[in-house]
């Protein structure tokens, strides 16, 4: 088993989906560890519980301390112990946007709602004020707009005959327990999986003008409608073991050259020759813009003049 993801979780209440996940994390096959809880509030019940299960904490009230000022003191603890990912878990502070971007795509949030209805506060009571047949839970990753992120999941919570707003939120509750583990799972370790992977390249392929996908010697596989082919994704191909986006490029020269760069990256795809290059994207931290560039590249090789000119880059 590969070494479990290393994720910091803020509270600041009584942590129960802190302890959701951090019973999860202690699982056989669990990817993920929880290595710090951090809370804005002394008085968080939460605390109590990491230390007791032996997980390293840290408290700074909020009081006092400028929003940019006081994030970056939580952020320098997470960034000590190790973190590569954040979990908020009724963290109650809005952070700032210069802290949300520099964890962009690294910091997870549940939310006690079916987003994007009733981002914010007093979700349960708007739920049952709309007259709604189900409330529930959503996963999503954090970005400056609040509550806003990607989507990584949800649960929906039947709502039930005289509901109150305290017992549809017991119920929903649970809902958050099951969902967060599972959706922290899949994100620590998605950069690794085939089919994440192809399906962001599939994205980026299919935006490009006339783009189409087959199947061709087992790997997706993008062309430009009854045209040339510009690129494939190559996952465990002859038990390579590699997952790896195949692009066309100048020829031997600039071959030699990027695998020479970074040889770590880039191979010689077996069976394209010269001017193809194979670009890694199963080692963590993929840069999608390059990928984007380097799709655009490959297409622009193979497109007819007249379709090519039609595009402005």
């Amino acid at each position: 088993m590969t070494t479990p993801a290393k994720v910091a979780v803020f509270i600041s209440g009584s942590g129960t989906n802190m302890a959701a996940l951090l019973y999860a994390s202690r699982l056989p096959t669990c990817p993920f560890e929880i290595v710090l809880v951090l809370s804005n509030n002394p008085e968080a019940g939460g605390m109590k519980l990491a230390e007791a299960e032996g997980i390293p904490t840290f408290v700074l009230p909020h009081k006092g301390i400028p929003r940019a000022e006081h994030d970056a003191a939580m952020e320098a603890e997470v960034r000590r112990a190790g973190a590569q990912w954040i979990a908020l878990a009724g963290y109650m502070r809005i952070l700032s946007p210069e802290f949300v971007a520099r964890w962009e795509g690294r910091m997870v949030n549940i939310h006690p709602s079916l987003l994007p209805k009733y981002t914010g506060l007093h979700t349960h009571e708007r739920a049952l004020a709309a007259g709604d047949s189900h409330a529930g839970c959503t996963v999503h990753l954090v970005t400056a707009d609040l509550d806003e992120g990607p989507i990584l999941g949800q649960i929906p919570v039947a709502i039930l005959p005289g509901d109150t707003a305290d017992a549809l939120a017991a119920r929903v509750l649970f809902a958050e327990h099951q969902l967060y583990a599972r959706c922290l799972a899949e994100l620590v370790t998605r950069d690794a999986d085939p089919a994440w992977l192809t399906a962001q390249v599939r994205a980026l392929a299919m935006a490009l003008p006339e783009a189409e996908e087959s199947l061709s010697h087992g790997m997706a596989c993008f062309g430009i409608v009854k045209g040339k082919k510009f690129a494939w994704v190559s996952a465990d191909h002859h038990g390579d073991g590699k997952t790896a986006l195949l692009v066309k490029i100048s020829g031997a020269d600039e071959q030699e050259q990027l695998i020479e760069s970074d040889p770590d990256r880039f191979y010689r795809p077996a069976y394209f020759g010269d001017a193809w290059i194979a670009i890694r994207l199963d080692l963590g931290g993929v840069d999608w813009d390059d990928i984007a560039e380097w799709l655009r590249r490959s297409w622009q090789a193979v497109a007819p003049r007249k379709l090519a000119a039609m595009m402005e880059f």
